[in-house]
């Protein structure tokens, strides 16, 4: 039904309202007809509602596409920056470049769905009430919840989405992106190195360069190697290049200095060179074990962590909290609706717009969101706030129908009565 249909639809029923006690015009149905007065009227409700549904759900669902279409490429291009270095400056072909750009969508898609179901409830609910829709629509006796239920609707089913994003698809598209850029350092390893930064290439293993030539060559290097605790080292020397050969992967420098400190006696040692190799087999997936990940885990692996490892053993509230974290965050979606909704469709009518509500709306969803990536990393650490996890994404959704039922949020400024 179109906005015109309905505000036609509207005017007619209110235009009869006078004669026959504010019963719609709606063809087929004979209010006047002994026995089928209510019957009738039941009838005509029933339909009005359904079609206004669909038509809500219609304009809400289009628009929470292409809302969340437009916040899904802004995203996807500030991760394209960071990948296609592999294409440029790596050498690596342009279809391991798109792989990774697919694997990555799942990844952010789950935190995009709620924001851009919150933006379609804004944008449609505001236009319906800029055009007056609401207006005729409240007239036909539609109430608050009623207005509400398509969104509510669509909410569910974002959820749904969002569930199934977090908890099997995008932890798996987490293992399939780490196991790519793995793979990309192994075979394109020098465009892991940029010149002019801090490159953490393992943990304990960062490199500085300050320039890096067309023919691979890399000039004024430093490196600190505290992969082993009880020896650091740190290498300064004025070139080198990454050298791979049936060893792996070796970073070899060219004159410099290797210094380290005796941990026992705190004295620095100092040893100048003309080559010097450094093991880079971190690059390399055969040769360089790692941790899994909390992000890249199954349900199962997070709930039951391997009691043997100590790496497990020792990051369990890290884990606990992922796994909350995947359970309680589809429930934004459902807040965020109903946040949204209660703003914009409770209270009178003003016809200087309802930008304060808009307003009030993005502060509020913007308190919510830094909350609950707070918890999150508190989370992590304390497993006692835990709890404030749900609390967070599942509460506001219980302020906004509060508000949306209750009588103060509809009854809005009294007027002042007609004067004589």
């Amino acid at each position: 039904m179109s906005p015109g249909a309905i505000g036609a639809a509207g005017t007619r029923g209110l235009s009869i309202a006078g004669r026959r006690g504010l019963e719609p015009d709606l063809p087929g149905l004979d209010f006047d007809r002994p026995g089928l007065r209510s019957e009738n009227k039941v009838g005509a409700t029933g339909w009005l509602m359904k079609r206004l549904t669909l038509y809500l759900l219609r304009s809400l669902a289009i628009t929470t596409l292409f809302v969340t279409a437009s916040m899904t490429a802004v995203i996807w291009l500030t991760q394209s920056l960071r990948l296609i270095e592999i294409v440029i400056d790596g050498g690596a072909p342009f279809s391991l470049f798109l792989t990774l750009m697919v694997v990555a969508l799942p990844t952010f898609l789950a935190t995009v769905l709620p924001l851009g179901l919150l933006a379609a409830v804004v944008f449609t609910y505001n236009r319906l009430q800029a055009d007056s829709e609401l207006v005729v629509m409240r007239a036909a006796g539609l109430g608050p919840l009623a207005l509400a239920k398509p969104a509510l609707i669509l909410a569910v089913v974002v959820t749904g989405l969002t569930y199934s994003l977090t908890l099997f698809i995008a932890p798996a598209a987490n293992r399939e992106l780490i196991a790519l850029e793995r793979l990309a350092r192994s075979e394109y390893s020098t465009v892991f190195i940029r010149e002019g930064v801090f490159n953490d290439m393992d943990v304990g293993l960062t490199i500085f360069v300050r320039e890096r030539t067309p023919n691979g060559e890399m000039r004024g290097i430093l490196i600190h190697d505290s992969r082993q605790p009880a020896d650091p080292i740190t290498v300064m020397a004025e070139h080198g290049v990454l050298v791979n050969g049936d060893a792996g992967t070796r970073l070899v420098v060219f004159n410099g200095t290797r210094q380290e400190v005796d941990p026992v006696t705190g004295r620095l040692s100092q040893l100048f060179f003309d080559r010097y190799a450094i093991d880079l087999r971190v690059l390399e997936p055969q040769y360089a074990p790692r941790w899994v990940e909390p992000r890249e885990r199954t349900l199962e692996q997070l709930l039951h962590p391997n009691v043997n490892d100590v790496n497990d053993q020792s990051h369990l509230p890290q884990l606990w909290a992922e796994f909350n974290q995947r359970v309680s965050s589809p429930l934004y979606a459902i807040s965020f609706t109903l946040i949204g909704v209660a703003a914009l469709v409770s209270g009178e009518f003003n016809r200087r717009g309802q930008s304060r509500r808009i307003t009030l709306t993005i502060v509020m969803v913007v308190l919510i969101q830094s909350l609950g990536l707070t918890v999150i990393n508190a989370a992590a650490k304390k497993p006692q706030i835990v709890p404030l996890m749900y609390v967070v994404s599942a509460g506001p959704a219980a302020i906004g129908l509060v508000w949306l039922v209750m009588p103060w949020g509809r009854m809005g400024r009294r007027r002042p009565a007609a004067a004589g």
